[in-house]
Formats: C-alpha cells, sequence, structure tokens
C-alpha cells in the first residue's frame, strides 16, 4: 500500500481559478490520501509539511489563485 500512496498525484496545477468546491472535490478523488483544505490567499498558516494536507490558496470569491500541492 505504501508503495500505491507514493505514486498518488501531489500537484494539481490545472486548478488554478477554478472554484474551490470543485478543485477539493479534484484533489481528494485523485489523492484519496489528503484532505484538501480553503486558506485565503496570503493568510498565515501553520509551517509544517504535512503529506496529508493540501493548502489550497483562494480569494475572496473562492476561486483557486496558486498551485495546490500536498504539504
Amino acid at each position: 500500500m505504501a508503495e500505491e500512496s507514493a505514486q498518488r498525484k501531489t500537484r494539481w496545477p490545472e486548478l488554478v481559478f477554478v472554484n474551490f468546491c470543485t478543485a477539493a472535490r479534484i484533489i481528494e478523488k485523485e489523492n484519496p490520501d489528503v484532505k484538501a483544505i480553503k486558506i485565503l490567499v496570503d493568510s498565515p498558516r501553520i509551517q509544517n509539511f504535512d503529506i496529508s494536507r493540501v493548502w489550497v490558496d483562494c480569494n475572496i470569491e473562492e476561486r483557486v489563485v496558486k498551485v495546490p500541492s500536498v504539504g
């Protein structure tokens, strides 16, 4: 199983400008090991690296503005 997890997707550049709800659904479908977490762009966040988390930076219109990636 660890080998299967190692091959899961870790970055989603195609989701920039997509609505958060759609982006979160795609992220969690393509990598069931992670949870997509919405955060307002440039807001403070926990700095630890977590392989089960994907920060999804959004603007006030809930559009993704940075490439989501595991961490």
